[in-house]
């Protein structure tokens, strides 16, 4: 694991931190149960065998 010689300024910190973003989860439309949910691709295979329930 790489680890840093010297101490990180705050400013340089902060700037760093600043750049990260969260995306939104790519959604799937999945028949569960007669009906039409909108569900994340990546658990698409949990709800179409009833591990998930879906909310509503």
């Amino acid at each position: 694991m790489a680890v840093p010689k010297r101490k990180m300024s705050r400013s340089n910190t902060r700037h760093r931190r600043a750049q990260w973003k969260a995306t939104t989860p790519q959604l799937v439309s999945v028949t569960i149960e007669g009906s039409v949910h909108q569900v994340p691709q990546r658990l698409m295979k949990a709800y179409e065998r009833g591990l998930i329930r879906p909310k509503g």
